[in-house]
């Protein structure tokens, strides 16, 4: 068993999955309008930004940065097609990281954090 070719199995199994189909449709819906399009940039921008700074990757996040993150996560959820969108986005994700759990347990690796008793 080459350890390559079965995780490129399972990544075709995923991309054909039910659920990744459905992830690119409301995508697709959701980047469809222009003014979404550029919403969604910013707020994936800060997204990264934010998620970095939790991690002490980048520094503390501005405060004026962390309002408008909120401001336009708040303003693209009023929106069905890209709150469906982002939705799905963050249960795949959701989904990877069971699968990512899965493949490091059976590394014997641990994803706990130092004195996380």
């Amino acid at each position: 068993m080459n350890i390559y070719d079965t995780a490129n199995r399972l990544a075709g199994e995923i991309r054909g999955s039910e659920e990744c189909r459905e992830l690119a449709r409301l995508r697709e819906a959701a980047y469809a309008d222009e003014t979404n399009r550029a919403l969604l940039k910013e707020y994936k921008r800060l997204q990264l930004q934010l998620q970095m700074s939790m991690t002490g990757a980048a520094g503390q996040m501005p405060d004026e940065e962390m309002k408008r993150f909120q401001q336009l996560a708040s303003l693209l959820y009023m929106n069905p097609d890209v709150q469906a969108y982002l939705l799905a986005e963050m249960q795949m994700q959701k989904t990877l990281a069971d699968v990512f759990k899965i493949l490091t347990d059976a590394a014997g690796l641990s994803l706990e954090l130092p004195g996380g008793d």
